[in-house]
């Protein structure tokens, strides 16, 4: 059997980690923006800083507006 999780097309920045973000976001089903917004947590370091952290907060308001739109928190 394969492992895909082994493999990465364009770059490095997820191989250091001792579990990959796609891994861990597709073993435990999570919805598009979670998974997102893990991925960039993850790699904002290793490739796009800044603006990698400014991306996981926009995947992050996504789902609060998805899931709590019609709560007042």
């Amino acid at each position: 059997m394969k492992d895909t999780y082994k493999k990465q097309i364009g770059g490095d920045h997820y191989r250091s980690m001792k579990i990959q973000a796609s891994e861990f976001i597709n073993k435990n089903n999570l919805p598009f923006a979670e998974g997102n917004a893990i991925k960039y947590l993850c790699r904002h370091k290793a490739k796009g800083q800044k603006q990698d952290l400014q991306k996981a907060i926009h995947y992050i308001e996504m789902a609060i507006e998805r899931d709590y739109a019609d709560t007042d928190i």
